[in-house]
């Protein structure tokens, strides 16, 4: 892995954990030599994350929509910073220069990122390693929910290996180096 996506909540009104943990994974990225892909915002995780990247030493790329690119949401003094089109294109860019994928906590944005990052390493669009950092327990949920969803028989046995998740940053980069997909994702395109 050289390039590292990171989704995650831009609100500044999360508690200081959240916050935190950004900052951890933006050392644990930097410490790595892997470039940080993110969304260019210079709010919450996402401006804290970033920081900790730049802090660390490490490079920075941005990919701000343009309906965001204000001087109150968007943090251009980065590495790079590209300002595209529209949401879509965005998501599209950030998966193309990343080499694997971290869903920080956030909220709908991260989840809409991280389920169509999951989906399309589930169709094989990509094999890329995702990681969730569990901060606090925020995924548990969301995780019961995925092992819900493979136990009523609506992905096969076996996907929910498409992702690793663990509560500390240096943990959960260790868990993705050497990510291989799961066996049986060959069941949904070949059944």
């Amino acid at each position: 892995m050289k390039s590292i996506c990171v989704f995650c909540g831009s609100s500044d009104k999360v508690d200081s954990i959240y916050l935190d943990a950004a900052r951890e994974m933006g050392s644990v990225i930097a410490d790595s030599g892997c470039q940080l892909v993110y969304g260019a915002g210079s709010t919450g995780l996402m401006g804290a994350v970033a920081e900790a990247v730049l802090t660390g030493g490490g490079e920075v790329i941005g990919v701000m929509p343009e309906i965001f690119n204000t001087p109150s949401l968007s943090k251009p003094e980065i590495t790079r910073y590209e300002v595209v089109a529209d949401m879509h294109t965005r998501k599209a860019r950030m998966h193309a220069l990343s080499d694997a994928f971290i869903a920080l906590p956030g909220g709908f944005g991260t989840l809409d990122e991280l389920l169509e990052t999951i989906t399309w390493a589930q169709i094989g669009l990509h094999a890329k390693p995702i990681g969730l950092l569990n901060t606090g327990g925020y995924y548990d949920g969301l995780i019961e929910f995925f092992h819900k969803i493979e136990e009523k028989g609506f992905t096969y046995e076996g996907h929910n290996g498409i992702y690793r998740h663990a509560a500390d940053p240096a943990k959960l980069l260790e868990s993705m180096n050497g990510y291989l997909p799961p066996e049986a994702l060959s069941k949904w395109v070949d059944r």
